[in-house]
């Protein structure tokens, strides 16, 4: 009997003690501390997303439903990157990709270049993807190559 306290004890104490960080999940708050620890000048959409133009281009705008080739590297609050394109670029329709892109890049013509902060319920929401922790913001640097 006293064998079993032992481990239940054990047991209780390990659940405890567990580290959930990697699960948690990320705010407007902490897009608005990011916005502000980076100095950037950020808009925010109807939808949550946060997005800074740093160049518009000049040339044809996308509609959700276009298909473009766009330039990016995409990492979380932190820094740490967990995608990135060629410089020449990935061709897609944005109505294949996260509401974010499908939304965000339309803020942009051709030439543009900027910052998506999606937040997870416009990324992939509170369930890990592809080595993407559920609930986390995603940031992505974006240049609008072309309207195709």
């Amino acid at each position: 009997m006293k064998s079993y306290f032992s481990l239940l004890l054990i047991l209780l104490f390990i659940s405890c003690n567990k580290d959930d960080s990697t699960n948690k999940i990320q705010t407007e708050e902490d897009i608005l501390q990011y916005i502000e620890d980076h100095n950037l000048v950020a808009e925010k959409s109807n939808s949550g997303l946060y997005y800074v133009v740093e160049t518009q281009g000049e040339g044809a705008k996308p509609n959700s439903n276009s298909n473009v080739t766009v330039n990016y590297k995409g990492y979380f609050l932190n820094g740490s990157v967990f995608d990135q394109s060629s410089a020449a670029g990935i061709s897609i329709n944005l109505q294949q990709v996260i509401a974010g892109w499908t939304e965000g890049i339309t803020y942009f013509n051709e030439g543009g270049e900027g910052i998506l902060l999606i937040p997870s319920q416009l990324g992939y929401g509170s369930k890990n993807y592809n080595g993407i922790p559920g609930g986390s913001v995603l940031v992505f640097d974006i240049k609008l190559l072309k309207v195709n």
